[in-house]
């Protein structure tokens, strides 16, 4: 029998999903899953390299972008676990994510969506891991701060970071659920083309009387933004789904609800325009680099950048502190051949506030891929290929 479903949503984010794949394998090793990935007509090259790549997952090809609703709707139609894991495309999960989730699930009687703790690049927990209702209420008072008791409720604060526990809403990068609570609410909706369309699932189960629950006990990165561009039409379409849910949710009195509109139209130009000035800014090159691997090749790989070994692979986080301070390292690189996501994920949450970019060589890949913070692009930095003598390579 079928246990999880994975389904992917992809549109231009080649190494991403590369990374974001073999993560998923790694995780899939003592149960059994299907991964199937659905692409929204990328132009890059994606579609043709991974389906080469990864003949055990089941691609979809869409020739036109359906949008993130319709396009996971799609990827679920054709879905047999007896779990359906949402997943985006910029994420990395670790080795035992899938296992610690099923088995948190298969406890529950009443069980609707299931998010976990999520952290962004630089290793900084992402607060919509658990959100409350987005109620107009506390989405004015999460625009204006008027009140702190009301805002406090927009990211469900009433749990810590590190408490697992009930909250409503929960965001579409990770949405674990039974296949059959996803079918009986009919999935996403499909009048959300992107955005929003996680709240309103969220909601509608909830609504139906399962429990929703935020799962601090795995962890994953999620590349935040990494899938979309950051631009005035991106905010369009979020802007739009709030009215979309508003309007089929709630009954707004008409003053209030333009209110709301002037505020939200505000606050998201304001975030335009200080994310528009963010890009405009190089981003900091690291020039002192830290590579975690005990493969004797693969530092010969990397020719442009001044970069030290650590071949300790049982080093600490404490003697990693140590050394980034000591030999002012400002790129820890870690070679997931030899690493496990778990353990790379643990090293990032504990070093986040260390003056370092994290990097990662994904496993039996020939690329390093990280960011310098959420409002900044994945780099992708290609290697050299080499081998040796015995034939062996990274």
């Amino acid at each position: 029998m079928m246990q999880v479903s994975i389904v992917i949503v992809s549109y231009k984010v080649q190494y991403l999903l590369q990374q974001c794949i073999q993560s998923v394998l790694e995780a899939s090793a003592n149960i059994k899953t299907e991964i199937i990935v659905v692409d929204n007509n990328s132009d890059d090259g994606s579609y043709e390299y991974l389906q080469r790549k990864f003949q055990e997952v089941q691609f979809i090809e869409n020739k036109q972008n359906l949008g993130f609703s319709k396009a996971n709707n799609q990827g679920v139609s054709i879905a047999n676990g007896t779990y359906v894991l949402i997943l985006n495309p910029d994420t990395v999960i670790a080795e035992d994510t899938l296992v610690k989730l099923l088995n948190f699930a298969d406890e529950k009687v009443n069980l609707g969506i299931v998010g976990v703790k999520l952290i962004d690049g630089t290793g900084r927990f992402l607060l919509e891991s658990k959100r409350g209702i987005p109620t107009p209420m506390v989405s004015f008072n999460k625009l204006f701060g008027i009140s702190k008791k009301q805002s406090s409720k927009y990211y469900a604060k009433h749990l810590g970071e590190d408490e697992t526990g009930k909250v409503p809403i929960l965001v579409g990068a990770f949405m674990f659920m039974k296949r059959a609570v996803y079918e009986g609410v009919k999935g996403f909706d499909e009048d959300y083309f992107m955005y929003g369309e996680d709240i309103d699932l969220s909601y509608k189960v909830w609504k139906r009387g399962y429990e929703n629950y935020y799962f601090s006990d795995t962890q994953v990165i999620h590349y935040k933004g990494e899938s979309t561009q950051r631009n005035v039409k991106y905010l369009n379409y979020f802007l739009g789904a709030m009215k979309i849910f508003y309007k089929k949710h709630f009954k707004l009195n008409p003053f209030f609800y333009l209110l709301m509109e002037l505020g939200r139209g505000s606050w998201y130009l304001s975030k335009y325009i200080k994310n528009s000035y963010q890009s405009d800014q190089k981003e900091i090159k690291s020039f002192n680099s830290l590579l975690l691997t005990n493969n004797k090749e693969l530092p010969k790989a990397f020719e442009k950048i001044n970069c030290r070994v650590e071949t300790n692979l049982e080093i600490s986080t404490a003697e990693l502190a140590t050394m980034i301070e000591d030999e002012e390292v400002d790129e820890l690189i870690f070679d997931n051949d030899v690493l496990t996501n778990k353990k790379i994920i643990q090293h990032m949450q504990l070093l986040q506030k260390k003056p370092v970019v994290f990097k990662i060589k994904p496993k039996n890949a020939h690329f390093i891929i990280g960011s310098v913070g959420e409002r900044f692009k994945c780099e992708v930095l290609f290697l050299k290929v080499h081998s040796s003598n015995d034939g062996s390579s990274f």
